[in-house]
């Protein structure tokens, strides 16, 4: 036939390896080359990168490229407040395709619709069994395996906490316990002395396993905190907890491994006493996490001389923020990547947690997961103001290049955080707490801070309106979230200075008007309301209202 002179030619070539793709723009045509589909995909990508960056006019060039580490996730959490949107989990996936990463996972304790469990999602908006599965289509079509993570030993707080299951929980009196998004973050564990909890659990993995086309599931099994200290603590301390642990995990990765699927889990407990792995089915996947910006190496040092097969987990520190921690992410997400590459990791998991009541916006996690996707692909490092020059052009079409650096210097005004918003509360509500405790606990914040935190908010905030000038209309209304993240950021500053000064009485410049303050948090919370649902179903947010009840009301008194 005639030879290919112009326009888009793809094609698979057998001798490129499995994710490699050449990509070549000469002045007629463009050619793409990959050794599967998923790396003409890959290339497809590239291509919308660069044509994104310089319209119809594209420079000649050949690129020949594949990744460094074969498994690139990202894990997205759907259980501690926040449940996503069937169409914002489809853009996340679209946003991870985009980067080139091929796995995505989502955190679920009890925010799927498990059959006769009503007791458990009764006052939530659980995923469904319809969601999955056309998201696990949508992610296919993609190349993106969509993995199933789902809790079963440590952190079944809502499971174990209803009447019908209790008698299954590590503490006795589990359902009479009042709620709290702290105790939640620490309880509960399963009592695996009990021949109920394996059925139990074993029943959640067997109904939500089949919903996925995935070959892995990761059964989690992370921060047992409360192992060995309730119904199990004689069986403890006849054998130990690291034998309780051990015994119980290797229970399910056996199950795992009988239905045909590759068991992971999270590496925290295992890496005190790292030799246990070996105990474990060799098929096991160790997820060793560390979200530290000099996150120590050591573990995963010793994880790989037992012999571990593991992915290394760094975050993308948006957790008790209203802004992700950009810089801080950035120095743990390369410390991170840099160990999966010297010790032969075999992927590299990305995480976006949501602890106490998940407040943080779910898109600004956007910058570390192309930190995620950048340097799990190619172990060589981007400078920090380099990369995000990058992404504000390619991620935010922001043609100052200043995008993120502005809100990377934002994020860290928060004088008193989320983390400190939930402890101040939860220690006044809690009933536990005696007032020298509550005071001491405050005193902690250095919130002499705010008020120079709140006139840098301000700063920032205005070079954020003036960017939108520079950004495609179709990126403007990523700044919106922000905006409002900022304002949230400076009243919880303010507050924090007026609860100094009223009832504490120390002199504090940041300090305003309480009923003043009042209102304009209720009003903030109304502007955060639709931010959240924009990408969020219902969920969980009514605990966030009941927090933003309680200082309203608490200001009005003080």
């Amino acid at each position: 036939g005639e030879a290919f002179r112009s326009g888009i030619l793809l094609k698979q070539n057998a001798s490129l390896g499995e994710e490699e793709y050449i990509l070549t723009i000469d002045s007629g045509s463009v050619t793409m080359e990959g050794g599967s589909k998923a790396a003409v995909l890959y290339g497809i990508q590239t291509l919308r990168q660069i044509i994104s960056q310089n319209g119809a006019v594209l420079p000649g060039l050949v690129i020949r490229d594949y990744p460094d580490i074969k498994n690139r996730g990202f894990y997205h959490d759907a259980t501690r407040g926040r449940i996503p949107t069937l169409s914002y989990l489809k853009s996340l996936a679209d946003k991870l395709s985009y980067y080139k990463l091929n796995q995505l996972q989502l955190y679920i304790e009890h925010s799927f619709l498990f059959k006769d469990f009503s007791e458990v999602w009764r006052d939530d908006t659980p995923l469904t069994a319809e969601e999955i599965m056309e998201l696990d289509d949508y992610c296919a079509k993609l190349n993106i395996e969509l993995v199933p993570s789902l809790s079963s030993f440590g952190h079944l707080y809502k499971l174990l906490s209803t009447k019908t299951y209790a008698h299954l929980c590590e503490l006795p009196d589990s359902d009479k316990m009042p709620f709290g998004l702290i105790a939640r973050m620490g309880h509960h564990t399963i009592d695996t002395t009990n021949e109920e909890s394996f059925a139990l659990i074993t029943g959640m993995i067997a109904e939500f396993m089949p919903l996925f086309r995935s070959k892995h599931f990761n059964l989690c099994a992370d921060e047992t905190f409360d192992l060995g200290k309730g119904r199990s603590r004689r069986r403890a301390e006849e054998i130990g907890t690291q034998r309780l642990y051990v015994d119980f995990l290797e229970k399910l990765s056996k199950f795992v491994i009988s239905k045909g699927r590759i068991p992971m889990f999270w590496g925290d407990i295992i890496s005190r006493f790292p030799e246990a792995i070996r105990e474990l089915p060799k098929e096991s996947i160790c997820l060793n996490w560390g979200y530290a910006p000099e996150q120590r190496e050591e573990d995963t040092q010793m994880l790989a001389k037992v012999g571990a097969t593991q992915y290394l987990c760094p975050g993308v520190g948006g957790w008790n923020q209203f802004i992700n921690l950009i810089e801080s992410s950035y120095r743990n997400i390369t410390r991170m990547c840099s160990y999966a590459h010297k010790y032969n990791a075999i992927g590299v998991l990305n995480t976006d947690w949501g602890d106490f009541g998940h407040v943080n916006h779910p898109e600004f996690s956007t910058t570390g997961l192309i930190y995620g996707a950048t340097f799990s692909w190619n172990k060589k490092e981007i400078p920090f103001e380099e990369i995000n020059k990058q992404i504000s052009t390619l991620a935010y079409t922001d043609r100052t290049e200043h995008f993120v650096s502005i809100v990377a210097e934002m994020a860290t005004k928060s004088v008193m955080d989320w983390r400190n918003v939930i402890e101040y509360m939860e220690l006044h509500t809690g009933g536990s707490a005696g007032e020298d405790d509550i005071k001491k606990s405050f005193l902690k914040l250095d919130l002499s801070k705010a008020q120079k935190a709140n006139q840098i908010l301000a700063e920032k905030s205005q070079e954020l309106y003036q960017v939108i000038a520079s950004m495609d209309t179709s990126k403007r209304s990523l700044v919106k979230p922000y905006l409002v993240a900022a304002e949230g950021m400076s009243l919880w500053n303010s507050i924090g200075a007026t609860i100094d000064q009223r009832v504490y009485h120390r002199e504090n410049p940041a300090a305003e008007d309480p009923c003043k303050l009042a209102v304009d948090l209720e009003y903030w919370f109304y502007e955060f309301k639709e931010v959240w649902r924009s990408v969020s179903k219902e969920s969980e947010l009514f605990h966030l209202q009941n927090v933003i009840n309680w200082y309203a009301d608490y200001l009005r008194e003080i």
